[in-house]
Formats: C-alpha cells, sequence, structure tokens
C-alpha cells in the first residue's frame, strides 16, 4: 500500500497484518499500547517523589528537568512540548490532586500513586498542626498561608489547646457525634412543632363541635330542612367541618382538652429544652467543621464527601 511505502521511506511505525475495525488502536495494541500524556505526567510525579522533595519548589524542580512547565493559574497545571493542551493535576485521578502532592512535600504520605484517605494517628493533634506550620516552606507553603488567614489559624490553635484532641480520627470523631447530636435534636424540634400546631387545630374543632353539636343534631331532627339550614348555616357548616377533621385526625374518641392542654404543654417545654441545646451546638458545630477544614489542609488529609454536605446542610439550616 502507498501509506506503508511512505511510512517505510520516513521510518515510520507500519501496521503488519492490521486487524478489521471495530478497536481502537490502542484498543487493538494490547500490552503495546501508547502512553497518554497523562499517564506521561503521572510518571513524572511519581518519579519527583522518589527523589523525596523536601519543598514544593523542589518538586517542580524535578518536573523541570523531565520538560514540565507551570502554567500559572488557579489550579495546578503543567505544560510539556509532546502535550497539545494543558494538563490539570486533579485530571489524573485518585492519587495526584493538589491536596495529595502537598502532603506529600509535608511528609504525609510516601507515595502518589498509592493515595488513600489519610488519618493522622499521632499522640498529640496540636503537635503535629504546630510541627506542619512551623516547617511551612516553599510555595505550597505560600498558597496555603492566601487561603487561611493568621488569625483564622490562630484560633484553631487556641481551639486544640482548650480541647487536646489525641489525633486528628478522635477529633473527626467529635465533630461527627455533635452533628448527629444536632440532627437529632433538629428532627425533635420539627417533630413538636407539628404536633403543636395539630393540637391547637383539633382544639379549636372540639370547641367549635360543641358549640354547634345542638344545631345539628335539631338540622338533622327536621329532616335536613333547607328553610333550618338557611337560619343556621353558619353553624352548621363549622360543624360539618370539625367532623371532616376528626376523620383526617383518625379519632375513634375525641380527646378532651385538658388532656390536650396538658400534652400541649409538656411539647412546649420539651421543645424550648431542645431549642435552646439545639441553638448552642448549631454555633459548636460550625465551629468545629472551620477548625476540621483547617486541620485537613495544614495535614492535606482529603475530607469526605459526605462530611462536606453536612456541613452544607447545617448552613442551611
Amino acid at each position: 500500500m502507498l501509506s506503508d511505502i511512505i511510512c517505510y521511506k520516513h521510518k515510520l511505525s507500519v501496521i503488519i497484518n492490521p486487524k478489521p475495525h471495530g478497536r481502537s488502536y490502542n484498543s487493538w495494541l494490547g500490552e503495546n499500547e501508547r502512553k497518554s500524556n497523562r499517564d506521561f505526567l503521572k510518571e513524572a510525579i511519581d518519579k519527583a517523589f522518589e527523589q523525596k522533595p523536601k519543598s514544593y519548589d523542589e518538586f517542580i524542580a524535578y518536573l523541570r528537568e523531565d520538560g514540565y512547565r507551570v502554567v500559572p493559574g488557579k489550579h495546578l497545571t503543567f505544560s510539556h512540548p509532546r502535550q497539545k493542551k494543558n494538563i490539570r493535576v486533579r485530571s489524573l485521578g485518585e492519587g495526584y490532586s493538589e491536596r495529595d502532592i502537598q502532603a506529600a512535600i509535608f511528609g504525609n504520605k510516601t507515595s502518589s500513586s498509592k493515595s488513600k484517605k489519610k488519618r493522622y494517628e499521632k499522640t498529640n493533634l496540636l503537635s503535629d498542626i504546630e510541627k506542619m506550620i512551623n516547617s511551612g516552606k516553599g510555595a505550597a507553603y505560600e498558597n496555603w498561608a492566601k487561603k487561611f488567614s493568621a488569625k483564622q489559624i490562630a484560633k484553631s490553635i487556641i481551639f486544640l489547646k482548650e480541647h487536646n484532641f489525641a489525633n486528628y480520627d478522635e477529633f473527626a470523631q467529635a465533630v461527627k457525634e455533635k452533628q448527629q447530636r444536632y440532627n437529632e435534636l433538629s428532627a425533635s424540634i420539627k417533630s413538636a412543632e407539628k404536633r403543636l400546631s395539630e393540637i391547637a387545630v383539633l382544639k379549636k374543632h372540639i370547641i367549635n363541635y360543641s358549640k354547634t353539636k345542638d344545631i345539628y343534631v335539631g338540622y338533622r331532627k327536621s329532616g335536613y330542612s333547607k328553610k333550618y339550614l338557611a337560619e343556621h348555616e353558619a353553624d352548621i357548616l363549622i360543624h360539618k367541618a370539625a367532623k371532616k377533621a376528626f376523620d383526617e385526625f383518625k379519632l375513634d374518641k375525641l380527646p378532651t382538652i385538658k388532656r390536650l392542654n396538658s400534652e400541649y404543654a409538656e411539647l412546649l417545654a420539651e421543645k424550648k429544652e431542645n431549642y435552646a441545646e439545639y441553638v448552642k451546638l448549631q454555633k459548636e458545630v460550625r465551629e468545629m467543621i472551620l477548625h476540621k477544614q483547617n486541620y485537613e489542609y495544614i495535614l492535606g488529609i482529603e475530607p469526605e464527601k459526605n462530611e462536606r454536605n453536612e456541613h452544607s446542610r447545617s448552613r442551611e439550616k
């Protein structure tokens, strides 16, 4: 074929015994599949961390040796002469995010290609945090410092000194327990509010039913006379509305006003007590989540998605 002749002449590869259409070229190559530009970048990152860089600048220097250049921007992005498009590290998959790279630089993991959810289990979380802050150097530390103000970090340090959590897992568990209690109180308060509203409506219909009972009995004895209805229409409609409400509540027997008043008072007292704890916990949970985000960023810990969702829900409430 002409294409094969041209390839041979210019010392290019030629497919011997080409396969039928239906599979991509890389798939057909099997074990000899060509590497993508992302594969090359991941290999370069792995190679850089094998050198155990002590700073972000040193890490970048190793990548420059492989021909990579950092593209200025919001996210860590690399260009290379072989690439047509720039590549963001967050598109490389698990183990190559900016947090993973920062964590490796700060010494929180040994291999960028084996990233898992990290948990700090050292003797004291405060000492871990202070160690990371005091050792911060290079571009990575500067980026971190820009994101978190000194005042914000100082509050997180003071919080740890006051509570003295042994490690990150213990602190994360404390946050989780606070959130669970907060959610329980929220559900309890909503349930109490619903029942309080039902009691108020039920009391109103019981009172109306009692007031209009004799009139409705007279209407029934009149054979549902149109004349009687015209004279007492308002009271009869109120009585019917009360009976309809009782059916909706599925009541076999009407409760007494005294019993409803007693239940209302108990629920109201319980709601007030729970609400006081709810407001207090709401503030504590928000504060602890903010501190938790600070610690995770400093230590290079990837937060769980469901934890971020819990934070979003607590802010909406």
